[in-house]
């Protein structure tokens, strides 16, 4: 059962932190490496409960398209986003911010459970490959969040 689980602080209020986690726009700019774009549902803007959005990217060479919806949303502490259609057997991504304002940072969590499809070979897949690459994914979007939020989102 892979589990993606990471934390990143941020130097910014925990609204501001969850509010940018939930703008398309900001993570078509993120995704920007894979060419990530909305194509259908919410296309701009910020998402919230009930909300879907598909995604086309490229990753592996190959075009992938996914829907996912918001399931879950307590602003500013946590939501959830889960497939609905696309090439996983099963995706949820749970988001978390936790404020530590007595140092001026959000903590922010990022909890993604998913599972590929085919089985077994999927599950190797996933454990060789897939698990290592959507880490970095997720590490490289919550970057590009922290340098938004600082007033510089281009890269260093």
């Amino acid at each position: 059962m892979p589990l993606i689980d990471l934390t990143t602080v941020v130097r910014a209020p925990v609204e501001q932190v969850f509010d940018l986690s939930l703008d398309v726009n900001a993570h078509t700019a993120s995704m920007s490496s894979a060419g990530e774009e909305a194509v259908a549902g919410i296309l701009s803007g910020r998402m919230s409960r009930g909300d879907s959005v598909t995604w086309v990217a490229r990753h592996f060479g190959i075009r992938w398209r996914m829907t996912s919806r918001i399931t879950a949303y307590d602003r500013p502490h946590r939501f959830v986003d889960e497939q609905v259609a696309g090439p996983f057997r099963r995706w949820r991504h749970e988001h978390v911010f936790v404020s530590d304002a007595a140092n001026g940072t959000t903590i922010m969590r990022d909890v993604i459970d998913f599972a590929a499809p085919l089985g077994v070979l999927g599950w190797l897949v996933s454990k060789v490959l897939l698990h290592r690459y959507l880490r970095r994914l997720i590490e490289d979007r919550n970057a590009y969040l922290v340098r938004a939020l600082a007033g510089n989102p281009a890269r260093n």
